[in-house]
């Protein structure tokens, strides 16, 4: 039997009811949480620091859920902070019927648990604005304000780590988007890449917690624009440059077999699942160290400097204009 094919417009009470009893509530500081006729959410915080960040998933409907859930939360724990209530705004577009968006939900609520995060809050509504889902999140998280990491926090002299291999997430986007063009690599390489947001996955939490816990002195999360982007949205925000070497960095073979493939720049393809922080270099050894002990790739990229910019073996690496995935994908 076909699944009840939805109108414009918000959810049905019903299915919506059905879709929020079936978020885990397992935080006992959300006073409010998602329900019919709530316009807000209502959460305890104790003494410390409210952490937000919000992104929407735009270039992926393949478990848009899991992504809405993980790049938000990403971007909360970078700061130290752990992610702990999330709430999430659903466009869909004019057609889509209630199995998928149970589909949908069944991927956000996954990813939610893993984090062992809360849904609090969202809207979801079917419109003709959108030709595919797009979700809008927004993580929080608390943190002291003594323990709070900013991307902003690198000093000349630092030592720049980075967890976690790169392009994980433009892997998983390109082998779903442009299947029919990697005919060429073998079916295992393909598959390798479309299940990278799975293993070795896009959350950076723990490593991040992690970093934090070892005395990190910046974090940053490379999203779009890729690893390239990502090293000079952290040298802007220090005011330093960065000076790396090229042979340190750690790739994941069949990302940058896909990226060669389509005539990809693998420094500028989406990187969600690559943590980038500096650490004063008294401490770098021991926080690699305890990275790694964790279950975490580590690898020394080079150093922090006074000055701007980034430097790969001697040569400026210029920032990419587009997210090689946003390019390949767009119209």
């Amino acid at each position: 039997m076909s699944s009840e094919r939805l109108s414009v417009g918000k959810l049905p009470a019903a299915l919506l009811g059905e879709l929020l009893a079936a978020a885990p509530a397992n935080d006992a500081s959300v006073v409010l949480g998602p329900a019919i006729g709530e316009d807000a959410a209502v959460v305890a915080v104790p003494d410390g620091a409210l952490v937000t960040a919000t992104d929407p998933i735009t270039l992926t409907s393949s478990d848009a859920g899991r992504y809405a859930v993980i790049i938000n939360a990403n971007d909360v724990a970078v700061t130290g902070a752990r992610p702990r209530w999330f709430q999430v705004a659903v466009l869909l577009p004019p057609g889509t019927d209630a199995d998928h968006v149970r589909a949908l939900f069944a991927e956000i609520t996954g990813a939610l648990d893993e984090l062992d995060a809360t849904l609090v809050g969202g809207h979801t509504e079917v419109t003709p604005a959108v030709r595919q889902p797009v979700l809008v999140g927004q993580m929080l998280g608390t943190v002291t304000t003594d323990r709070i990491v900013a991307s902003s926090g690198a000093s000349a002299g630092d030592v720049l780590v980075q967890v976690g291999p790169v392009p994980v997430e433009g892997a998983a986007v390109l082998a779903d988007g442009r299947r029919e063009d990697l005919t060429g690599l073998a079916d295992d390489l393909v598959a390798s890449a479309a299940g990278a947001a799975v293993e070795p996955g896009i959350s950076v939490v723990d490593a991040a917690l992690s970093a934090a816990a070892q005395g990190a002195t910046a974090m940053h999360d490379p999203t779009e624009g890729g690893l390239a982007a990502g090293l000079h949205e952290l040298a802007d925000a220090s005011g330093v440059r960065l000076r790396l070497s090229g042979g340190a960095v750690d790739w994941f073979a069949p990302g940058v077999a896909v990226c060669e493939a389509l005539g990809a720049d693998p420094w500028a393809t989406l990187a969600s699942g690559c943590l980038l922080a500096t650490f004063p270099p008294e401490g770098v050894a021991a926080a690699v160290e305890a990275l790694r002990t964790a279950g975490h790739t580590a690898v020394q990229l080079g150093v922090s400097e006074a000055g701007s910019g980034v430097l790969v073996d001697e040569v400026a690496l210029p920032a990419p204009g587009r997210d090689e995935v946003a390019r390949l994908l767009g119209d």
